[in-house]
């Protein structure tokens, strides 16, 4: 097969903001969801509390545990802690938007990497800019798709080094600001932590934090998590894929996506009830129902590269034809 050489381009705006209008006009009661959930705040405390006390457990072992335990728990806990930051990046849990970024520099504890800040600044532009390569960091480099492309063990390698790879795409971004004085507290914060971690457990302890940061992103059936939500993987139109599986219990519903573009200012919890209220809007949409299983496809299907992004060059200025919203009769993934 041709290798693809360039990313799709769209000459429609986003597909967001058109379905939200048309679901608000049939379904005007959902804007009931939209709000705070301050409860959220003690699964932060807890997942930061397991985190640290796992990190102590495993101070003395070996490395064949400390790979096991960042492996078998550790990614799944610091990629919901991921999810909590995101969360706080919306504003979902306080009024205060101080308050959620506190909130937010809490639940990056254990990733090791100062990034509850940065994340914060580049998320809400993928949000508002979605598809435009100078402020979507969601999109990976032109020179990374080309170099990755569809290959096996470059999408392997792409996935273990995907924190690196991401971090790459700053430089690209020149019209956001990384740095401010949040961002230096978030980096300090960090470094006082990490400090503590070792001091007080030793460096094993903050191995295992580190690595468990790594595999919540990378090269472990979480990972799916980047490709599901934009990579063209069942149509060249539909742009942005929900995720309906067991791992959203442990993942705060963030396998919800679709539902979450149309309504970011609805918390986690409430998520499904968007897709139960309008499955008019979601079911009719290609989406996963397993990680697992588009982990393996996204690696081993040749017609799978990182050139599977939309891309717009205008800012949303040009209205979308008709509905996002696909033909019911097509095959929905099934597992």
């Amino acid at each position: 097969m041709t290798k693809k050489v360039d990313f799709i381009y769209s000459q429609e705006s986003e597909p967001h903001r058109f379905r939200t209008k048309k679901i608000l006009k049939q379904f005007p009661h959902l804007r009931k969801l939209i709000g705070k959930n301050p409860l959220t705040i003690f699964a932060i405390i807890g997942l930061v509390g397991s985190m640290i006390g796992i990190a102590w457990l495993v101070r003395d072992q070996s490395w064949w545990i400390i790979f096991g335990a960042a492996y078998l728990y550790g990614a799944f806990a610091n990629h919901a802690l991921f999810v909590m930051i995101h969360e706080c990046t919306h504003q979902l849990l306080f009024k205060s938007h101080n308050a959620n970024r506190w909130a937010s520099m809490f639940a990056n504890l254990p990733h090791i990497v100062p990034g509850a800040i940065s994340f914060e600044k580049y998320h809400l532009k993928h949000h508002s800019f979605q598809g435009i390569y100078e402020l979507d960091a969601d999109l990976p480099n032109k020179w990374e798709a080309k170099l990755i492309n569809n290959s096996f063990l470059g999408k392997a390698l792409w996935l273990l080094f995907f924190p690196l790879f991401q971090g790459t795409r700053v430089s690209r971004l020149k019209e956001i600001d990384f740095f401010d004085k949040w961002m230096l507290v978030n980096i300090f914060v960090q470094i006082v932590f990490t400090a503590a971690i070792w001091i007080f457990f030793g460096w094993h302890s903050v191995a295992f934090l580190f690595i468990s940061f790594w595999f919540s992103i990378g090269l472990h059936p979480l990972g799916a998590r980047w490709i599901q939500e934009h990579y063209l993987t069942y149509s060249s139109e539909q742009e942005t894929y929900s995720y309906y599986g067991a791992l959203n219990t442990v993942a705060f519903n963030v396998g919800f996506h679709n539902e979450h573009h149309d309504f970011p200012s609805i918390p986690w919890n409430k998520l499904p009830q968007i897709r139960k209220t309008a499955p008019e809007y979601y079911d009719t949409l290609y989406y996963h129902t397993s990680w697992t299983k588009l982990f393996l496809r996204f690696l081993f299907d040749k017609e799978i590269s990182l050139f599977n992004r939309i891309l717009r060059k205008e800012r949303g200025k040009i209205a979308v034809k008709g509905s996002e919203s696909l033909k019911p009769d097509m095959e929905l993934e099934k597992v």
